[in-house]
């Protein structure tokens, strides 16, 4: 990865901002919010603005070729929308602008032990994104057994998709240099790996790359990008 010297794991402002997506998913986010948002990443030059459906053609609008991506999620934050469903919520974001999704794992039907419908539902939206969007899959890592979140990564891997992701920040907990830790021993560098949920400073932030974190979802991004001139 060009934006960390893994031997000294020394970082730049520059290449710590390319390695996050600056997030605002809350129920009453406004558009004036991810207007802000949007100004704020294109001046720093984060990876992505992850944003609510309903603001990814205002957010494409905004940014307008800007190198900063447009991010959205599907089925969030419980992933139990039927496959269509996510196939349709993909298709209208990609029409939107996003190339990016953040899919959540159908967390109840994995734990129900129905691994070829989950592998199903994410090789359908990949499929629907192939060539116009990265696919990250949330897999709410909180919910599952380590041997759960190792199963769970093959099964992303194995349908296609680009990332895996720990959590959605809804469920209770977030990324943990646990599961970071163990998402990367699981599936090296076949997959970009996403640490999401809790993330607040540079520290943190760092502590997660250090486990194997590709890609830091953070709603704190200021901060994170501030703190680093005080390390």
């Amino acid at each position: 990865m060009d934006n960390i010297d893994r031997s000294n794991r020394e970082l730049t402002v520059s290449g710590l901002a390319q390695m996050i997506d600056h997030t605002r998913l809350g129920v009453d986010t406004t558009v004036q919010e991810i207007r802000v948002l949007c100004e704020e990443a294109a001046e720093y030059e984060f990876a992505s603005v992850c944003v609510p459906p309903c603001y990814v053609r205002e957010a494409a609008l905004i940014l307008n070729g800007a190198p900063p991506s447009v991010c959205t999620v599907l089925s969030f934050p419980h992933g139990d929308s039927c496959t269509g469903a996510k196939v349709k919520e993909a298709c209208l974001a990609i029409e939107n602008g996003a190339t990016e999704v953040d899919m959540v794992m159908a967390v109840g039907l994995f734990k129900s032990g129905f691994y070829d419908a989950v592998k199903t539902d994410i090789e359908q939206v990949v499929q629907t994104c192939e060539h116009a969007a990265l696919v990250k899959v949330i897999l709410e890592c909180i919910l599952l057994t380590d041997e759960q979140k190792r199963m769970a990564c093959h099964l992303a891997r194995d349908a296609g998709a680009d990332y895996v992701k720990t959590s959605t920040g809804y469920a209770n907990g977030g990324a943990t240099e646990q599961d970071i830790a163990l998402m990367h021993s699981t599936i090296g560098e076949d997959l970009g790996i996403k640490a999401s949920g809790g993330i607040r400073t540079f520290e943190e932030a760092l502590a997660m790359i250090r486990a194997g974190a590709t890609r830091i979802g953070a709603s704190a991004s200021l901060a994170i990008i501030q703190g680093i001139e005080n390390a």
